[in-house]
């Protein structure tokens, strides 16, 4: 990696875990350029303002999230060619890796920049409403393959459904960050897959 792209890297990384410890507002371009161990010029070089800085974390977040997904997914097919199995393996894999984070998951930035979208301008929140869509086009696409093979015991908006996966997701790591409970986001996920196991299963017809 070239020099200048590792110094971009290091101020995003710096810049990351202060804004999920205390929020954009709360984090200063002095104190990001102090723990990256730069100068301020060095700053400005690679990000015109923290708006610019914000777009980047969004859209890097937009990236591992996305090849995080893939790979969770991908494994899911490689274990069952049922399109429903496929989904509840996919939770149960990221219920394990939500798991296995030391100390629980940091958070979220998408989420964060939510919270305090007064600070931002629009091309920030276009970045960020983009990251919100993406989670429910990606859940959306899966849900509609499910119920071509499973008619859903009661009809619900697969839109809303797909919403589901992010509400119980981000609304676990504000919880579990709340009360100090690491594990609650994953039971919060296995919660969700034990839904979607009810909705589409065609055992819970008979009961």
């Amino acid at each position: 990696m070239a020099r200048g792209s590792q110094t971009r890297q290091r101020i995003m990384d710096v810049a990351q875990e202060a804004v999920l410890d205390k929020g954009f507002d709360a984090t200063s371009i002095d104190e990001i350029v102090a723990n990256a161990e730069i100068t301020k010029s060095g700053f400005f070089y690679h990000f015109r303002d923290k708006n610019a800085l914000a777009r980047a974390l969004i859209e890097r977040h937009i990236e591992i999230e996305d090849a995080l997904f893939d790979d969770l997914f991908e494994r899911a097919r490689e274990l069952s060619d049922d399109p429903l199995q496929q989904l509840l393996i996919g939770l149960k894999l990221l219920a394990e890796l939500l798991s296995d984070i030391p100390g629980g998951h940091p958070g979220c930035i998408v989420a964060t920049a939510a919270y305090q979208d007064r600070l931002f301008d629009n091309e920030v929140r276009e970045a960020n409403r983009r990251a919100v869509l993406g989670w429910r086009s990606r859940f959306r696409d899966m849900l509609e393959t499910v119920q071509q093979t499973y008619p859903m015991n009661e009809q619900v908006s697969l839109d809303h459904l797909a919403d589901m996966f992010s509400v119980v997701i981000e609304g676990g790591l504000v919880m579990a960050r709340a009360v100090n409970d690491p594990r609650l986001t994953e039971q919060q996920v296995l919660l969700l897959r034990s839904y979607l196991n009810l909705l589409f299963s065609p055992a819970s017809r008979s009961n």
